[in-house]
């Protein structure tokens, strides 16, 4: 594995002598430019403004232009000159819960080797106390032309160091989520952490591959090959609103589940209401009931009239006992 940087971790009075190697790679499929017409090469050339020709890339420096139009030239051996604490020291500035550390201000990884056998005490001592700690180091290094926080934790008992932005350049996310008052019911809140749990059974992050990279393939050796490009069925399109929460979680669960549909306790659904016209109908047998009863007792029977039969029509009214 190739050292990417070499250097001296500062931990109080002790010092690690270490080095750098990048702790992940990306898979890309290699694309670059080609004329759409004919296919040929597009590269782009160096070329010089001011003598009008292409130069080679042992002559190109780094420059800055100033407000003013005036434009400052940088050599390699300016920026390694930089007068920077940070260039070849990983000082320890402060030891915190991970937690504090926002993954918005993560950025790339290395793994965190030592340089000779000298280093493996104190960086096993390092290792361990953060270990037993449950905490990680927070500092600051230097890599190519940039100055970065970062942090030192522990990853499969080695020890890796993580760079990361500034706390400034991480953007306000005012305005974004929604800001007026929305009220979750419990039943609903309930629903989504059984989904949850459903979605998380037997869950290996190993697993997962990239599709784009394998459908690229797909299409790239189609065309080499001359023959038709693998085409997939066109989605469905998504419901631009929710109609029914609940009926989503639901069915989301349900179809999580392999189409058993989830056991939800009556209790934790609201009560269907009744429907009007229904609740109307009773109402009026029940004034009717009592009206007939009083009816009864005033003619002098000394028991209760019964009931009459009525109907829920309009026209129709019960008639008072004689």
């Amino acid at each position: 594995m190739q050292t990417t940087w070499k250097g001296t971790i500062s931990f109080g009075l002790v010092s690690i002598p270490v080095h750098l190697y990048s702790a992940t790679q990306e898979h890309d499929v290699p694309l670059h430019q080609v004329h759409a017409k004919d296919g040929g090469r597009v590269r782009m050339k160096r070329y010089c403004e001011r003598e009008e020709k292409e130069v080679p890339y042992a002559e190109i420096a780094k420059g800055y232009e100033s407000p003013d139009g005036r434009t400052v030239t940088l050599s390699d051996d300016d920026l390694a000159d930089l007068p920077l604490p940070s260039k070849k020291i990983i000082d320890v500035l402060a030891f915190v819960d991970a937690t504090e550390i926002d993954p918005l201000m993560f950025s790339k990884a290395y793994y965190v080797g030592v340089a000779d056998k000298a280093a493996a005490k104190p960086y096993a001592l390092l290792r361990d106390a953060l270990v037993e700690s449950g905490q990680i180091a927070v500092t600051k290094i230097a890599l190519r032309t940039r100055e970065s926080p970062a942090v030192l934790r522990v990853h499969d008992g080695t020890l890796v160091l993580q760079t990361c932005i500034w706390p400034d350049e991480v953007r306000p996310a005012a305005g974004i989520a929604p800001e007026e008052d929305v009220a979750v019911r419990p039943q609903e809140l309930k629903m989504a952490r059984s989904l949850m749990d459903t979605l998380s059974e037997d869950f290996d992050l190993s697993q997962l591959h990239d599709d784009y990279q394998q459908a690229l393939q797909q299409v790239i050796t189609a065309r080499l090959e001359g023959v038709e490009l693998p085409h997939e069925e066109e989605p469905g399109e998504a419901p631009d609103n929710v109609i029914d929460l609940m009926e989503a979680l639901r069915s989301s669960l349900r179809q999580a589940k392999g189409g058993r549909a989830p056991a939800t306790p009556a209790a934790e659904e609201p009560a269907a209401e009744e429907p009007a016209p229904r609740k109307r109908a009773a109402a009026k047998k029940a004034a009717t009931t009592k009206k007939t009863a009083a009816a009864g007792k005033a003619a002098g029977t000394g028991k209760a009239a019964p009931a009459k039969k009525t109907t829920t029509r309009k026209s129709s009214a019960p008639r008072k006992a004689s």
